[in-house]
């Protein structure tokens, strides 16, 4: 029994009294936290555990056509993902999820690492597109490996062989740099997205919306029954201006060759055809490229993911020479400039050399145009001089992109003055000028700038955006935004005297006569016109030295058009290593004459008109009322031509009779 003195002081004992009353205090406040306080939020919290959200994936709009036939569609799939809220432990269970989805370990842990940063609720994707026997092995582990997910998606499907491969272009998971960019913020990793082509210039309104369904779980992950769906939202279909038989007419014709086609319609700048050589299968992206596959793309020195039609910047070569002679044309030079060509000649002290070595004798502009005379265009390079070419080929698109809605576009190079001193810190000297005249030197050009360009002048100056999705399919509330995206010089209006537009045209049109650079590509019963080009693509000295046979080298060029004025359609061949324009323009003559052919075809070989006629002065006349000739524009010879003849329509400087009914032959 203790005595008194080993009795607590009574102040000892009421400290210990206050504090278990403390402690008491403390835990009832924390009960009250948690029951009262905290009692929705921890609600929410087993909820979630009990629910699971499962993405709908939005399969994206397909891609037609102008005629509405389909060039992308979608195919179903299913793809496996990784669940990591289970509350289990999914390392453990690596080697045999990667044996039965024929992967590695060292790859899922790859994945696990690209994804280290994502939430914990957000679903990792393992592998895409898995077999039949994959799906079998995720339903038979379900119970014992719960963190494996199986969700149906749709995937894209191109055409094969490459067709219009860079113009349709591929998808691919966004990657990390993309999600840094602003335009990027509403991506997730693991998102697919356009990487190239239509797919990526117009991805947010092939895209759609994903949806999710909520899907009731117990404590292991299974699933045990489906609360609700939130459905989603397919993309949009997109309409292409490109015509499937033009197109294929165009793969055709280029083959196996290096190089690009592009074909447009000038009055609208639709874009027809579109071909880059070497092509690659967009459906290698489709689910994901193999890191080999895609090292030996990007390190192909043929650049077989470069669109060339958009992106090749090369000297233009002896095309050039159609806005040299608009330039000398307009500027009151060319018309009386006559040169005795030699086969060269001497300027600021170098000697320049035609092709031609044995030389062309006395040559016009005309005969400059057909017969390509590199002394006539040398001659009228140094009359011009360089800020006058300049300023011409600037009017007509060079030296900047044309607003093409694809992504990419290159501006290419238009030399002047002001360019070199910008770019070099040096003055132009007069010398340099000789070279840009036949096309050469410091001029690059786009195969879409030189086809627009060419194209513009027959149309008597009107040059038009190329662009390859019709504007007014696009939703209102996108169309400003998407074009805006893509800056150019777009549609632009150039003065050209009628006598000049003439001549020169007229000159192109004998470029296919017997005499012209290329008789080959003579189309008969087609009004066809165009210019050669043979543009180098290093100098003969820096050729000898390294031992090539610099002719196999050269770049070969054609644009062309049909028919010679106001042309329905104009095609630009660029041949790497062609040699000579020549070849090229066989190739372009394939092109318009399948175009030609089914005009015709579709307007059922109708009989033609006999109220059209040209007249001497070299007016294009034509009757709007038959439509079915050259797409529009019939031309027609009759010695009456313009007698008793009245007035019908005046339209960008070209003016269209109606005469009455005579025996004309078409010429």
């Amino acid at each position: 029994m203790l005595n008194r003195d080993e009795k607590l002081p009574a102040i000892k004992l009421t400290i210990i009294q206050y504090v278990i009353v403390g402690i008491l205090l403390i835990l009832l406040f924390g009960l009250w936290r948690l029951q009262v306080v905290g009692a929705s939020n921890y609600r929410a919290m087993a909820e979630a555990n009990r629910i699971r959200k499962v993405p709908i994936l939005a399969p994206r709009g397909k891609i037609f056509d102008r005629e509405g036939r389909l060039i992308v569609d979608n195919y179903p799939s299913v793809s496996c993902f990784l669940v990591r809220e289970q509350g289990h432990d999914y390392m453990a269970d690596l080697p045999l999820i990667a044996r039965g989805l024929h992967m590695t370990v060292e790859q899922i842990e790859a994945i696990l690492k690209k994804y280290r940063t994502a939430p914990k609720y957000q679903p990792l994707p393992l592998k895409q597109d898995i077999t039949p026997d994959e799906q079998e092995f995720i339903e038979a582990h379900r119970d014992e490996m719960p963190e494996l997910e199986t969700i149906d998606e749709q995937r894209r499907l191109y055409p094969r062989d490459g067709f219009a491969a860079h113009l349709v272009g591929y998808v691919g998971e966004v990657s990390e740099e993309m999600l840094d960019d602003p335009r990027y913020a509403y991506y997730a990793p693991g998102d697919v997205v356009g990487r190239s082509g239509v797919e990526e210039s117009y991805d947010s309104i092939l895209r759609g919306t994903d949806g999710s369904r909520d899907v009731l779980v117990d404590s292991h992950g299974r699933e045990m029954g489906r609360l609700g769906t939130e459905h989603a939202i397919p993309g949009k279909s997109l309409k292409l201006t490109i015509d499937i038989d033009i197109q294929r007419a165009a793969e055709n014709a280029l083959g196996d060759r290096n190089g690009a086609v592009i074909a447009i319609d000038p009055h609208t700048g639709e874009v027809l055809a579109m071909v880059s050589r070497p092509t690659y299968d967009p459906n290698a992206f489709a689910v994901r490229i193999g890191r080999e596959e895609w090292s030996k793309l990007i390190t192909d020195p043929a650049h077989p993911l470069l669109n060339k039609a958009i992106q090749a910047q090369l000297a233009p070569g002896s095309t050039f020479k159609i806005i040299m002679a608009l330039a000398g044309l307009q500027e009151g030079i060319a018309q009386t400039l006559n040169v005795d060509c030699r086969g060269g000649a001497n300027f600021y002290g170098h000697y320049f050399r035609c092709w031609v070595h044995s030389g062309h004798g006395a040559v016009n502009i005309t005969r400059g145009i057909f017969q390509s005379c590199d002394v006539y265009f040398y001659t009228l390079a140094e009359r011009l001089g360089i800020e006058k070419i300049a300023k011409w080929a600037h009017m007509l698109g060079l030296g900047q992109k044309t607003g093409i809605d694809l992504p990419n576009e290159v501006a290419g190079t238009m030399p002047s003055e002001e360019w070199k001193m910008r770019n070099f810190h040096q003055k132009w000297y007069a010398g340099e000028t000789i070279s840009v005249g036949i096309g050469q030197g410091a001029v690059a050009a786009t195969p879409v700038q030189m086809v627009r360009a060419l194209a513009g002048i027959a149309s008597g100056g009107a040059l038009k955006r190329p662009h390859v999705v019709f504007p007014d399919e696009l939703p209102p509330e996108y169309r400003k935004a998407i074009l805006d995206s893509f800056p150019g010089s777009g549609d632009v209006t150039i003065p050209i005297d009628p006598a000049n537009w003439e001549t020169i045209t007229d000159a192109m049109a004998k470029v296919m006569d017997p005499g012209g650079t290329d008789y080959s590509a003579r189309l008969e019963g087609i009004d066809f016109a165009g210019k050669t080009g043979s543009a180098q693509t290093m100098s003969n000295a820096l050729a000898q030295r390294m031992g090539h046979a610099k002719s196999m080298q050269d770049n070969a060029w054609f644009v062309g058009f049909s028919p010679r004025r106001n042309p329905d359609i104009a095609v630009c061949i660029l041949f790497e290593g062609g040699e000579h324009g020549t070849l090229a323009g066989r190739l372009a003559a394939r092109v318009i004459e399948a175009y030609v052919n089914k005009q015709r075809r579709e307007h059922k070989n109708v009989e033609q008109p006999k109220t059209v006629a040209r007249v001497d002065v070299g007016a294009i006349w034509s009757d709007p009322a038959h439509p079915q000739v050259y797409g529009g524009r019939a031309v027609v010879a009759h010695p009456k031509a313009g007698q008793d003849a009245s007035l019908a329509a005046m339209h960008g400087g070209h003016f269209y009779l109606t005469i009455p009914p005579v025996e004309a032959a078409v010429r």
